[in-house]
């Protein structure tokens, strides 16, 4: 009785993985997978920033150059590009009001100069960005520059799940506004 019982339970076993579906991948028109969406909950946005500052400080640290801080300014200045470009839709260096990365700094009250600014539309996280910033020589070089002290990032999240990331660094120069990369 109990072998009977035991190739019943066997056989239904089998049976129910035959008609178990495994989930293929949602393709898009162009034929490849859809990307997964990272959704961010907005009571996150401080720890995104300092993991972003944590990576950006190991791998200049890996290059040889000195670590950044956050800064406020600069965080604020992102925060008002991510926006920018949600609202034209196009990852580029120029807000919607015609502002540069310069411009933005200036007016959330950055005293230091703006060495660098990178840019991102997807749906990926903030380590995947900033790891695929570091495949490319020119946004590599931001996050790797010598000069840079300071660091701004944030990001807008489109209720699509679109997010649109901005980094912007800085020299440091006479702002004495910092976040140390310890926060200790």
């Amino acid at each position: 009785m109990l072998r009977r019982s035991f190739i019943m339970t066997t056989a239904l076993a089998a049976l129910a993985a035959c008609g178990a579906t495994t989930t293929a991948p949602r393709l898009g028109s162009d034929g490849r997978p859809l990307p997964t969406i990272y959704r961010i909950n907005p009571r996150d946005a401080g720890d995104i920033q300092f993991r972003v500052l944590d990576s950006v400080n190991a791998l200049r640290s890996a290059a040889g150059v000195p670590e950044m801080r956050l800064n406020a300014e600069l965080n604020a200045a992102a925060a008002t590009h991510s926006r920018h470009m949600s609202v034209q839709n196009r990852p580029w260096h120029f807000g919607s009001d015609g502002s540069s990365p310069i411009d933005r700094a200036e007016r959330a009250g950055y005293r230091g100069r703006v060495l660098g600014e990178n840019i991102s539309e997807t749906y990926e996280s903030e380590l995947e960005t900033v790891a695929a910033w570091m495949q490319q020589p020119d946004t590599r070089d931001v996050i790797t520059d010598p000069a840079a002290r300071d660091l701004g990032f944030a990001y807008f999240q489109e209720p699509s799940g679109k997010i649109w990331w901005t980094m912007v660094t800085g020299d440091g120069d006479g702002t004495g506004q910092g976040l140390p990369a310890n926060r200790s």
